[in-house]
């Protein structure tokens, strides 16, 4: 009879540490995340290395068009 209690007992608790950790892990995902402080070194357009602030950075990507990538192209 021990036995079977002990093994119940075993299950709720491997249980409860399994849906503890699922907790954790999808709070974490789920958090949003603060925006990023600091600056990004890039290129300017003389070829000099510039820092730009994280904060004027667009957050939404945009692809380019075809046009607008031979546009930048310098011969």
């Amino acid at each position: 009879m021990a036995s079977t209690e002990k093994n119940q007992t075993r299950r709720k608790f491997i249980s409860w540490g399994i849906a503890s950790a699922a907790l954790l892990a999808a709070v974490k995902f789920i958090s949003p995340t603060p925006p990023k402080k600091g600056t990004v070194k890039m290129l300017g357009e003389d070829g000099k290395l510039v820092e730009v602030d994280i904060a004027a950075l667009p957050s939404a990507k945009k692809k380019i068009t075809n046009g607008e990538l031979k546009s930048w192209i310098k011969k």
